[in-house]
This record gives structure tokens, sequence and C-alpha cells, in this order.
């Protein structure tokens, strides 16, 4: 399994950004992916998740700013980031459940992680 993001980079407070994970070996729909986050100093956070139905989680922080969504044709997971903030700076990362798993914001749901993209709100 291979999880390439991309997306990342260098915006101002109010800004806009969208990442993208491509899944190589791994059938995005077939079961739960997520976004984490890392801030330097910070412990990794589940920023979202989204199972295999559609049902989609967020941290409280990012609720009504933030989308997770699947592209099950280019088998690619998204996060588009709105009205992006300051506390928002960290290295983002993609990860992947295995078939059957549960799912949700619990890094331990997850057997398969990107090699993230950093997001800088400045």
């Amino acid at each position: 399994v291979q999880l390439v993001e991309s997306g990342g980079g260098l915006v101002q407070p109010g800004g806009s950004l969208r990442l993208s994970c491509a899944a190589s070996r791994y059938t995005v729909s077939s079961a739960c992916m997520g976004w984490f986050r890392q801030a330097p100093g910070k412990a990794r956070e589940g920023v979202a998740a989204i199972d295999s139905a559609g049902w989609t989680r967020y941290i409280d922080s990012v609720k009504g700013r933030f989308t997770i969504s699947k592209d099950n044709a280019k088998n690619t997971l998204y996060l588009q980031m709105n009205n992006l903030k300051h506390e928002d700076t960290a290295m983002y990362y993609c990860a992947a459940a295995p078939v059957g798993a549960g799912c949700g914001l619990n890094k331990d749901y997850f057997t398969h992680w990107g090699q993230g993209t950093q997001v800088t709100v400045s």
C-alpha cells in the first residue's frame, strides 16, 4: 500500500487549501480513511475520517471549515480546508485502515500512512 499526499503549502489566515492523497494497491472506497496532523512538539491528532459508506467525522476545531471526501474513480482521498487559521499549521498525513476495521479519529484504526504534506498558515 502506498499513500502519497500533495497540496500543502503556505497560505494566509482565512485562505484555503485542498490536500490530496493518491492511493496505490489500496482501494479508497473499501475501508476507512483519514487525515491526521502533527504540529511541532505536539501529538498526532485525527482531523477527519470517512468510511466506506461515506460517513464522516471531524474534530470540533475544524467542523464547518474542513471537508473530507473521496473520488473512487481516481482512487484519491481529499481534504478541503477553508478559513484556515494559524493553529491549523502542521504536517498533514493521510491514513488508511484495513478492510473491515472500525473508523474514527483514533490513529489505532489505521495501519498505512503517507509521508505527509506541510501546511503553514501565516
